[in-house]
């Protein structure tokens, strides 16, 4: 039989066993309301730290979750210190703490100190409850509870994510933002001392409200750090003598990316670091909002700033402001038509196949393809081009015959090879076939930056990066080919001829920098003006328009988007690089020969020996504008004279029948030029 002593022993382990037992089955029965801990605000950072947007909890309050290793480490220790010296040595509930504010207590007939730890502070911010002396012993429970699931860290982390600073803040980091502007990383020992004395009556001692109250806690605190030994004395005076701030509304810049960031943020990230550039996203929101604001009461405007290497996107203007009609839309996520802005992409499939080259002659004159026929924006055709200027000069029906021989359903695959899908018309509609070269599709301004991208990065394409970690992943992924390097090399190289708006040259090309290579859309209805374009390692989209897709009266992607391409390009560090090699070309047939002052006039449209498909004859069918270089002309068709047009003012031929007909232009001086075409 067992001795007495071992029976004890052994009794007594069982008890001890039985407690522990007991214990964690309440615990588990009965666990901490861990919610407010996981609800957070969550916040969007740019690329260096930056404070973007970060969005409210229930019932709008702020509360953002603490970041330790972002938090001045001199004001974590005087928390420490001045709130709760025995942090880290005790479970929760500190025992000297107690035996000694229990004597006082008794001592003084009334309660004179409390014994509350850091962890039971958090534990009543966590089940807020009224003071009473049950309160307190749940709050030690809570504590003892707390300190088995989180670490000395994480429970310091959540104190200071959960404590109240006045009104609707709640944690350091909501309160050093509202109050002095910054972040907690630097902080001042007044400021120290201020936000430590706040949590114990936010309501009281607000700084904004009752500044008088805030100031005598301030320097309360500042004596008993002093007293600590945690600074000196003369740092005491000094830090009184700083003033108290009034609270300042929240930084909001970036609106909807840095909310979109924001909310994807995983649930215990204190906050995401973003690829944007604060310094660029400020610069450009108010230029967005200028030309939204010059362009009518119902417009808004949008830019992305991508930086090839890595595919960060730099700076995203969602509208030209929340104020304008639509403005809490971002339309760099909203399905437009990019007008011709996807043209470039067309003449690359095109080299990449070996169709066409830059030099190679393209008839721009009227044609029928199946049941579309396409006109320039002009209504003006130019005869025989290179695919060199018709891409330049953005002409239609070149685009559209590139478009035939490339084929809609191949252009649009190889799209989707590089995971961009076009949206075009739903079923039981017209099917959009030739259109989709002149825009007749919607795509997102985020999709159509990574294609110009690719153009810039030699034909590879990759998705767009909005943390810094993920472009980190894309300057390792060798991304999807979309064209050869030399077919993006020769595309960009015509783009970078294209004429700019009159009188602007970008401040990169007269640094030495590269030139702008870009292109401009417009689509039908002028419901969208879209510039974009690429200079060194960065893409630039800019677009205008109404955020309903209303029509808009004659604004083009030339005069509404691409002056901001030109100021965005300005505003952009962009690194110099060696001028395109200059080579020698092909001249067009039209300026093989120099032709002098009094040659006579000269036919543009039709072209001689030109076939012309039209869509119907007789006085009543659309007709052909004719076109011709002189003075005072006069058009005849088989000897028959032309009027102009009453309307138009141009000269409208509109033939009987298929057939062959001769065409004669007579200048002023009696000099005539002759064209034989064929009609179809």
């Amino acid at each position: 039989m067992t001795s007495s002593p071992e029976r004890r022993i052994v009794l007594t382990l069982i008890a001890i066993l039985a407690i522990e037992t007991a214990l964690v089955a309440l615990d588990a029965v009965f666990p901490p309301d861990l919610g407010r801990a996981h609800r957070s605000s969550p916040v969007a950072l740019d690329r260096r730290g930056a404070w973007l947007r970060a969005l409210p909890v229930e019932n709008g309050r702020w509360r953002i979750r603490a970041d330790l290793e972002r938090t001045d480490p001199s004001f974590l220790r005087r928390v420490v210190r001045t709130e709760d010296s025995r942090f880290y040595d005790h479970p929760g509930v500190d025992p000297v703490a107690v035996v000694r504010a229990v004597g006082s207590a008794i001592a003084h007939g009334r309660v004179t100190s409390g014994a509350s730890t850091l962890s039971m502070q958090t534990a009543r911010l966590l089940e807020p409850h009224p003071r009473s002396l049950f309160g307190k012993l749940g709050e030690m429970v809570r504590a003892i509870q707390i300190e088995a699931r989180y670490s000395k860290h994480d429970i310091l982390a959540l104190y200071l994510t959960l404590a109240p600073y006045g009104g609707n803040l709640e944690g350091v980091r909501a309160a050093s933002l509202s109050y002095f502007g910054h972040e907690p990383e630097s902080l001042t020992i007044g400021e120290q001392a201020l936000l430590i004395a706040l949590p114990q009556a936010p309501e009281g001692r607000r700084p904004d409200r009752r500044p008088a109250a805030a100031r005598t806690a301030r320097d309360i605190v500042l004596a008993r750090m002093a007293r600590a030994g945690l600074i000196t004395s003369q740092e005491a005076a000094e830090a009184q003598t700083e003033r108290l701030p009034l609270r300042q509304p929240f930084p909001s810049m970036a609106w909807h990316v840095a909310g979109q960031l924001a909310r994807a943020a995983p649930d215990r990230q204190a906050s995401v670091v973003s690829t944007l550039d604060a310094g660029l996203q400020a610069r450009l929101e108010p230029l967005a909002a200028a030309y939204a604001k010059a362009q009518g009461a119902e417009a808004t405007a949008s830019i992305l700033v991508v930086q090839i290497n890595g595919r960060a996107v730099r700076a995203a203007v969602g509208s030209g402001g929340l104020d304008r009609p639509g403005g809490w839309i971002d339309m760099t996520t909203a399905l437009r038509s990019p007008g011709s802005s996807l043209k470039p992409f067309i003449y690359a499939f095109a080299f990449d196949d070996g169709v066409a080259a830059p030099d190679t002659r393209i008839q721009d004159v009227a044609t029928r393809f199946s049941d579309y026929q396409p006109e320039n924006f002009d209504r003006v055709f130019h005869g025989q081009v290179t695919a060199r200027e018709a891409l330049s000069y953005s002409l239609n029906v070149p685009a559209v015959a590139m478009m035939e021989r490339i084929g809609p359903a191949s252009f649009l695959a190889r799209l989707e090879s590089a995971d961009v899908r076009l949206v075009t018309p739903k079923k039981g509609l017209t099917d959009p076939g030739l259109a989709i070269a002149l825009g007749g599709e919607g795509i997102t301004l985020r999709d159509l930056a990574l294609l110009y991208a690719a153009l810039g990065d030699g034909g590879i394409a990759k998705p767009l990066a909005w943390t810094e970690e993920d472009a980190a992943s894309r300057r390792r992924w060798p991304g999807t080919r979309l064209v050869r390097a030399e077919s993006a090399k020769m595309v960009l190289d015509i783009l970078r001829d294209a004429p700019g708006p009159k009188g602007r040259v970008p401040a990169a090309l007269t640094r030495g920098g590269p030139g702008l290579a870009f292109k401009t859309g417009t689509s039908y209805g002028f419901r969208d003006a879209v510039a974009a374009g690429v200079v060194g390692d960065y893409v630039i989209i800019c677009w205008t328009g109404r955020a309903d897709g209303g029509a808009r009266g004659g604004l083009t992607g030339r005069e509404a988007a691409l002056p901001m391409l030109f100021d965005v390009a300005d505003m952009l560090a962009a690194p110099s690089s060696n001028a395109p090699q200059v080579r020698p070309r092909g001249a067009p047939q039209a300026l093989q020969k120099l032709e002098r002052p009094d040659a006579g006039p000269r036919m543009i449209f039709p072209p001689d020996k030109a076939t012309i498909q039209v869509d119907g004859f007789g006085p009543k069918s659309r007709g052909l504008a004719l076109s011709a270089r002189g003075e005072a002309l006069t058009w005849y068709v088989e000897g028959a004279p032309l009027d102009r047009d009453p309307v138009s003012g141009q000269v409208i031929w509109r033939p009987a029948a298929a057939g062959f007909y001769r065409l004669k232009v007579i200048d002023g001086a009696g000099r005539e030029a002759v064209a034989r075409v064929r009609v179809k």
